[in-house]
C-alpha cells in the first residue's frame, strides 16, 4: 500500500514539473527573438538618418543653385542694363558733338558765301585762278614760265639734253629687248613647225606599222586554218606559237594606236 501511495504521489507531481519546463523554453526562445531585433533596431536607425541627411544635402544643394543662378541672373540684367544706358549716354554725346560741329561748318560755309558777295572782283579773280591752276596745260605752261624765269637758257638745255639721251637709253634697250623676243618667238615657231612636220611623220609611220600588224594578224588567223590539215601531234605546237604571235601583234597594235590618238589630240592630222 505505501508503495501504491509513493507511485500516484509521484504520478501527481509529474505534470507539475514538466509544465515549467515548457515554459523556459519559451521565455529562452523570446529573449533570442528580442536580442535578434535588439540587434537590427540601431541599424536601421542608422539607415533612416543617412537617408535624412542625405535628402537635406540635397534640399540644400538645390537651394544653393537656386539662389546662386538668381543672383547670377540678377547681375546679367543689371549688367546689360547699365551697358544700354551707357550706350545711350554715348549716342547722345555724339548726336551733340554733331550737331555742334554741323552748325559751325554750315556757319563758316556761310561767313564765305556772305565774304564772297561783299567781293565780287577778288572771288571771281580767285575762282579762275583755281581753274586755271586745276588744267593740266595752264600748269604746265606755268611751270615753264617759272622756269624759265629762274634758271638760264644752257642749265634747261643741257637738262632737256639728258633727259633725250635717257630717253634714247631706254628706247634702244626696248628695241634689243625686242629684237630678242622676236628671235626666241622665230626660232620657237620655227621648233613648233619642224615637231608638227616631226609628229605628222611619225603618226604616218605608225599608221603603217599598224596596217602591218593587222596583216599579220590576218596571216595568223589563215595559218591557223592552214595547221587544221596537219597531223593533230604537230598541230598543237605550231597553234600555240601561232596565237603567242598573233596576241603579241594586237598588244603592239593597241599601243601604237594610242600614240596616234595622243599625236592626234595636238590638232596634227595623220
Amino acid at each position: 500500500m505505501v508503495a501504491i501511495a509513493e507511485s500516484s504521489e509521484a504520478n501527481a507531481d509529474s505534470p507539475s514539473t514538466s509544465l515549467p519546463a515548457d515554459r523556459v523554453k519559451h521565455e529562452e526562445k523570446s529573449h533570442t527573438v528580442g536580442q535578434g531585433l535588439g540587434e537590427f533596431v540601431p541599424w536601421i536607425d542608422n539607415a533612416v538618418q543617412q537617408a535624412q541627411l542625405a535628402q537635406k544635402t540635397v534640399e540644400s544643394t538645390l537651394e544653393n543653385a537656386i539662389v546662386v543662378t538668381k543672383s547670377r541672373l540678377d547681375r546679367i540684367l543689371t549688367t546689360s542694363s547699365a551697358h544700354f544706358n551707357q550706350t545711350l549716354d554715348s549716342l547722345q554725346d555724339l548726336k551733340s558733338e554733331y550737331s555742334v560741329y554741323e552748325d559751325l561748318v554750315f556757319g563758316k560755309i556761310r561767313e564765305g558765301l556772305l565774304l564772297a558777295a561783299s567781293h565780287p572782283l577778288t572771288t571771281t579773280g580767285a575762282v579762275l585762278g583755281v581753274g586755271v591752276l586745276g588744267l593740266k596745260r595752264p600748269r604746265r605752261f606755268l611751270y615753264y614760265s617759272a622756269m624759265r624765269l629762274f634758271v638760264s637758257e644752257e642749265a634747261l638745255l643741257s637738262r632737256a639734253d639728258a633727259k633725250v639721251k635717257e630717253l634714247q637709253k631706254s628706247i634702244d634697250f626696248l628695241k634689243a629687248e625686242s629684237a630678242k623676243l622676236e628671235n626666241r618667238a622665230v626660232q620657237a615657231e620655227g621648233e613648233m613647225i619642224r615637231g608638227r612636220t616631226k609628229l605628222r611623220q611619225a603618226g604616218k609611220q605608225i599608221r603603217s606599222v599598224i596596217q602591218s600588224a593587222y596583216k599579220i594578224e590576218r596571216q595568223a588567223a589563215g595559218l591557223k586554218d592552214v595547221l587544221r590539215e596537219l597531223p593533230r601531234r604537230e598541230v598543237s605546237r605550231f597553234r600555240s606559237q601561232v596565237s603567242n604571235l598573233a596576241s603579241e601583234a594586237k598588244k603592239e597594235r593597241n599601243v601604237l594606236t594610242k600614240e596616234v590618238t595622243k599625236i592626234s589630240n595636238y590638232g596634227i592630222s595623220v
